[in-house]
């Protein structure tokens, strides 16, 4: 995984990977979330790739856009 670089310095995400159809979040708690363009639609993952290479606004975009709309959960 990739580390998140924080730029607002205060969000939940510490590090994510893409993947092929998506994007993994790994959030400070330890969960990891994949999201996936057929769980959170293709627009939704290409603006999460996009806020998480540059480090800013991914937490609160997921918050907003994205909750509950992941593929899986785990650790």
């Amino acid at each position: 995984m990739q580390r998140y670089r924080n730029l607002s310095g205060n969000s939940g995400v510490v590090a994510y990977e893409l993947t092929e159809s998506g994007i993994v979040v790994q959030f400070v708690d330890g969960w990891k979330y994949e999201y996936t363009s057929r769980s959170a639609g293709a627009d939704t993952v290409a603006t999460m790739r996009r806020l998480a290479v540059s480090g800013r606004g991914l937490a609160g975009f997921i918050s907003r856009h994205a909750r509950e709309a992941y593929a899986r959960k785990f650790r």
